[in-house]
């Protein structure tokens, strides 16, 4: 008969000695954090292991008392014992360096380590009480293994650990007693694997929870934070708005009569005073500059009566380009079109859009300068959460917007040129607004600017004539 532990009772005690300090691994390793694969029953061959310093500790704890166990003065034990501690200390690096095979070759060293422990503790490994050194490689295959991967890793274990009755049953019998207290030596095997892989699973699940909920908090407070600046960025809009209606306002009536006085003064002189008809000529043409420039004011400022209908951007901002291609600003830009087929219509008002493109067009002639450069024009449909929309891109060659006026370069009076007010891409953004699109600017020092203005799908009838209602 082949006495696998003495007694029933030093089994029980054994088993259930070990199942504590299972228990007390499960307790300690919350902490644990772990990513979560599609497939949880797959390996989680991209993931680290989360390895605390004070589990390494328990684990160690736990070889040194089984060196402490007979039979002491067997070199080839400690050496083993030794061997296996510096593994379980070096694991985590050793899995970062071999990230394809890692966690497999760090189960298969395991498992080797303890079947050669098993040879050198008895005579008969079969009887052998440091069997429980097999859960080790069973634990380290449960926390790195889906459900099935730890089945199979525990199956592999047992089959090693049998594997010593081989050549045990050529000297000894194997009683009913001794197949009793193998197969729950066995079961037990299988019962750490999959309540330490549970216990694994449920953590990565709730780890992959806690981080979905923080991405969507995280998104949640960046919405709110872009929606707060926008409101910041409309009252301040309205403020200035108000302000450049009054003074526009009070403007013009003077700009009128200074007008008007310098074209009779200009019909009165003679050829004979040509420095006065010099004069009044500069009287006349700079209060039609400022005469233009409270017109800008006005536009801003006046609330804005659109006609939105279904229609096509391409034609649009071609209307744009040949207004644009025929100053002397774009006399050495080439243009680049890339338009996609079968783009939806927009709700668009047209006369408006062509404002924005020719605004747009003439800034990015205006910043690739005198030397001239090339004007990429794109025009494409992209799907924006549960809406369609179309995308115009407007890039140029230019020298690009520095990082410091990126941010507020759509304010008012923010503007990059010498002689230029900052209104333009205020006026843009107003009505890209009133449209329900967007405008973005991407821009590197030295590589050119891209703006792209979204506006979304053509709507039905009903939906187009209640946003006009809103708009007047």
């Amino acid at each position: 008969m082949i006495h696998i532990i003495s007694d029933r009772k030093s089994l029980y005690r054994s088993c259930f000695g070990t199942g504590n300090m299972i228990g007390q691994i499960l307790q300690k390793c919350r902490p644990l954090r772990f990513m979560v694969e599609s497939d949880l029953s797959v390996s989680m061959a991209n993931e680290e292991r989360a390895n605390p310093g004070w589990l390494d500790l328990l684990w160690l704890l736990f070889l040194l008392m089984l060196a402490l166990l007979p039979p002491v003065r067997e070199w080839h034990k400690q050496l083993i014992l030794v061997l296996i501690g510096v593994f379980q200390l070096l694991e985590s690096g050793f899995v970062r360096a071999v990230p394809r095979y890692g966690e497999t070759l760090a189960v298969v060293i395991k498992l080797a380590l303890a079947a050669i422990l098993i040879l050198h503790t008895n005579d008969v490994p079969i009887r052998s009480s440091y069997y429980p050194i097999y859960y080790l490689p069973i634990v380290t295959a449960a926390m790195y293994f889906g459900p099935l991967g730890t089945l199979l890793w525990t199956f592999l274990t047992s089959a090693v650990y049998c594997s010593y009755l081989y050549p045990a049953l050529k000297q000894y019998r194997l009683t009913p007693e001794g197949i009793a207290e193998l197969s729950l030596r066995i079961v037990f095997f299988f019962l750490v694997g999959m309540i330490v892989n549970r216990f694994v699973m449920e953590s990565r699940l709730q780890t992959q929870r806690y981080r979905i909920s923080a991405e969507n908090l995280s998104e949640a407070n960046r919405s709110l934070k872009k929606a707060q600046d926008e409101a910041r960025r409309a009252e301040r809009l309205a403020a200035l708005g108000q302000l450049s209606a009054g003074l526009a306002h009070e403007i013009r009536n003077p700009l009128g009569v200074i007008k008007g006085s310098a074209e009779i003064l200009h019909q009165k002189l003679g050829d004979s005073d040509s420095l006065s008809r010099e004069l009044a000529d500069y009287i006349y043409t700079e209060v039609n500059r400022l005469s233009a420039l409270v017109s800008r004011f006005l536009d801003f400022a006046r609330p804005s009566q659109m006609q939105l209908r279904s229609q096509q951007l391409p034609p649009i901002v071609e209307k744009s380009l040949k207004y644009v291609q025929e100053q002397k600003t774009a006399s050495k830009v080439e243009v680049h079109r890339d338009y996609g087929a079968a783009l939806p219509n927009v709700m668009a008002d047209e006369e408006f859009c062509d404002v924005v493109f020719t605004n747009l067009l003439l800034n990015a002639c205006e910043a690739m300068g005198e030397a001239g450069g090339d004007l990429k024009v794109r025009i494409h449909s992209v799907e924006k959460g549960d809406r369609r929309e179309v995308a115009v891109e407007i890039e140029d060659s230019g020298p690009g917007i520095p990082a410091e006026s990126r941010e507020h370069i759509f304010n008012p009076f923010v503007t990059t040129k010498q002689s230029g007010v900052g209104l333009g891409l205020a006026i843009v953004t107003k009505i890209v607004d009133l449209h329900g699109g967007t405008v973005k600017v991407t821009s590197e020092p030295g590589e050119g600017a891209c703006f792209e203005v979204s506006l979304p799908e053509a709507v039905s009838e009903t939906t187009s004539a209640e946003m006009e209602a809103k708009l007047h």
